[in-house]
């Protein structure tokens, strides 16, 4: 993930620009791939759980519970690809197109990881582990920095709550 953040481009919300050329896309086509980036690690994460399930090291409610958990944030990160695309001028579809396709990495990496995981469990601990390190990273790289700027930033923190408090009562009631 460190290797993707110097090369892939993109901004940060005081407008600092990183990656190589930087300069040649425009503010959507980063978003897009910022989007993208961001759900490698999330599919990494649902494999490692589905190949830990395989395993019968897992149950299957918590596989039931990250997969809801996933899709409920999935929808915001689609609009957040689509509408500005749409507000440039894009076709409807064109932008809803471009918005599922920053999520199609998801389970492709998740195929990946359960692929990996499946065919050598001995590694599930290194393989969790480095999923968790990966969504740290961009949690605290990208995420925390962004959430706290503005005069808004209680929002970013009562999200954080309700979420964590969903994905609780989903561990719960699923486990």
């Amino acid at each position: 993930m460190l290797l993707l953040d110097y090369l892939v481009p993109h901004m940060h919300i005081n407008k600092e620009e990183e990656g190589l050329q930087k300069d040649k896309y425009s503010k959507t086509f980063k978003m897009l791939l910022a989007v993208t980036l961001h759900n490698v690690p999330e599919g990494l994460a649902v494999g490692v759980v589905i190949a830990s399930a395989l395993a019968g090291q897992v149950s299957e409610q918590a596989v039931l519970a990250l997969a809801i958990g996933m899709a409920i944030q999935n929808f915001p990160e689609g609009a957040i690809v689509s509408m500005p695309l749409k507000e440039e001028g894009e076709s409807k579809g064109k932008a809803f197109f471009y918005g599922f396709i920053s999520g199609a990495v998801e389970p492709l990496a998740a195929g990946l990881a359960i692929l990996i995981t499946y065919l050598v469990s001995v590694i599930l601990p290194f393989v969790l582990a480095f999923a968790a390190g990966v969504m740290i990273y961009v949690v605290v790289e990208e995420l925390i920095p962004e959430a706290n700027e503005g005069k808004h930033s209680n929002l970013a923190t009562i999200g954080l709550a309700v979420g964590f408090v969903l994905m609780m009562v989903l561990d719960i009631a699923l486990g």
